[in-house]
């Protein structure tokens, strides 16, 4: 069944890829375009994704960095 008449996206599609660790519906977006045109999918991509399909995020205050470090990048000095 098309979840996405737009671009053709199929229901199996939206699940594979969330199987394949997209969790959100801009995810999916990003992995096939399905809810970038006139939007109507996306409730029904959210239905697909279900709630808690993946984890929430750790804290931020365990010992790890929370913005990523990107290579080439000038370096920032911190906040007073």
């Amino acid at each position: 069944m098309f979840v996405c008449s737009c671009f053709g996206v199929t229901e199996a599609q939206v699940q594979q890829h969330a199987d394949g660790g997209a969790c959100t519906p801009r995810q999916i977006a990003s992995a096939c375009k399905a809810g970038t045109d006139c939007g109507s999918c996306v409730r029904r991509i959210q239905a697909i994704l279900g709630r808690g399909a993946c984890s929430r995020r750790d804290p931020a205050d365990q010992d790890r960095p929370v913005v990523a470090e990107f290579p080439g990048a000038p370096e920032l000095e911190e906040a007073a």
